[in-house]
């Protein structure tokens, strides 16, 4: 009897085990039971080769210059950005103006499907590829899309020393600032935003020589902003000269960047704050006016959301400048959106908004070249400040149009930004309205915003 109670015991062990086995390999059989074969692998590894191969012709990015000078540091760095800014691209022009020939660069793309099995034991064997395959010892190493395996920080430390590494990645697992946060410290993040007007115009291939002399040229320039201010500047929007897929591309950033990393009970809020935001470019946001109109009573949830808005880089928030940086954390904030294009196609559109859709692109402008931005109000309202270090360095006042209605208010809210941090000259920016003027000893530079985004004089 005895001995049948033992069996018995040692059989119900036995199914137990092998039921905790068998889910183990449900829970983490695709990253750690399964891997790749070699041969499998390789076979990838030498097609996926040929994607930086193309000859095709790129849009020259502004922020290569600034990638290229961070290589001295042997840092892995890290291209962040909203989706179809361009990123992999940017690894193609990086490469080209480097004029790496095979072997001396490796690219692999981890959102390639045949790699779904690719697990964390799988990295050696792509060491052991460029090692038979005769890779330079001190290759370029361009990877895309690299959160799509776990335990990736880990080889990127291992490696870091000795390659020239380029990270990009963004996708509903983890979002390209969330990559650059995981590697704090261990690597170089640079922001590629969509095109600038420069790039813009380098996309339609006009020719800016003499723009400041000849006024056909400048003739040109004036439309070609306004079809700037409308399209925005999503690459392939531009490049395929199709906004139609402006709602496409948001959408799919709306639903897997954001919409599937909550509950499906708050979809449906969660479309109606993106809309709000759209629609409110440029304005001061109140958290708790907001959870009223979306209908999310939990302010902390509100929070996440907008958060998650901001790391997908589809939203900016800029806060009123205070010594305090508490004042500063208590006030309402203003709202940008990472495009134009967004705002004309999901939110308002340009003929209704000028005012508001010229003060987004300057925002952008001064986000891209790194600024850190605040805006002004007291007695009166100016829409940009830039700080350097500890100094308020400039301020900056947009609107589309100068005229009797408005000119009091646009001049003197810059005015007293200016007395308050004992500035001598300011700038409006306009849509094509052009002179100097000085008001109360201050001198006011009035310039059209196509002008300024040319000149890059902040």
């Amino acid at each position: 009897m005895q001995h049948k109670n033992v069996t018995k015991i040692v059989s119900l062990i036995a199914r137990s085990v092998t039921k905790i086995v068998s889910l183990r390999k449900i829970y983490i059989g695709e990253q750690y039971i399964k891997h790749m074969k070699r041969e499998d692998l390789y076979y990838v590894l030498f097609e996926q080769q040929n994607k930086l191969n193309e000859k095709t012709e790129f849009v020259n990015r502004e922020i290569t210059e600034k990638v290229l000078s961070f290589f001295h540091l042997k840092l892995p760095i890290v291209i962040t950005g909203i989706r179809r800014a361009g990123k992999s691209t940017l690894l193609n022009i990086i490469k080209n103006k480097l004029n790496l020939k095979e072997k001396e660069y490796f690219y692999i793309d981890f959102n390639d499907e045949r790699l779904v099995n690719f697990s964390i034991e799988d990295f050696q064997k792509i060491l052991d590829f460029m090692d038979e395959q005769s890779y330079a010892k001190d290759c370029y190493f361009f990877i895309d899309e690299i959160q799509e395996v776990i335990g990736w920080e880990k080889w990127i430390d291992r490696i870091k020393g000795k390659f020239n590494i380029f990270i990009t990645g963004s996708n509903s697992k983890l979002l390209s600032k969330e990559i650059s946060t995981i590697l704090t410290g261990r690597s170089i993040n640079v922001i590629l935003y969509p095109f600038s007007f420069r790039e813009f115009l380098d996309a339609k291939k006009i020719n800016l020589k003499d723009w400041k002399l000849d006024t056909k040229v400048q003739s040109q320039l004036r439309k070609s902003f306004s079809e700037f201010a409308s399209l925005g500047g999503i690459p392939k929007v531009i490049i395929d000269n199709d906004k139609r897929l402006l709602q496409e591309n948001y959408e799919n950033i709306l639903y897997r960047d954001i919409v599937k990393r909550f509950n499906k009970n708050i979809e449906k809020s969660i479309k109606e704050v993106s809309v709000f935001l759209l629609s409110n470019v440029s304005k001061e946001l109140s958290i708790r006016s907001l959870s009223k109109i979306v209908n999310i009573k939990n302010l902390s949830t509100l929070k996440t959301i907008l958060d998650m808005f901001e790391k997908a880089f589809v939203f900016f928030f800029i806060s009123k400048y205070n010594f305090s940086v508490k004042k500063q954390i208590q006030n309402p904030r203003k709202v940008y959106c990472i495009d134009s294009g967004f705002i004309n196609e999901m939110g308002f559109k340009f003929s209704e908004n000028k005012g508001w859709i010229l003060e987004n692109i300057v925002f952008l402008e001064l986000k891209r070249k790194g600024d850190e931005i605040y805006y002004f109000s007291e007695k009166k309202e100016c829409d940009f400040l830039i700080r350097k270090g500890a100094k308020i360095k400039a301020a900056i006042q947009v609107c589309y149009n100068i005229n009797e209605e408005n000119r009091d208010r646009e001049v003197n809210g810059l005015i007293e930004a200016m007395n308050k941090f004992g500035l001598m000259e300011g700038l409006i920016l306009t849509y094509d309205h052009e002179e100097q003027i000085i008001e109360k000893g201050k001198k006011i530079i009035i310039k059209p915003v196509w002008k300024w985004l040319l000149e890059s004089n902040i």
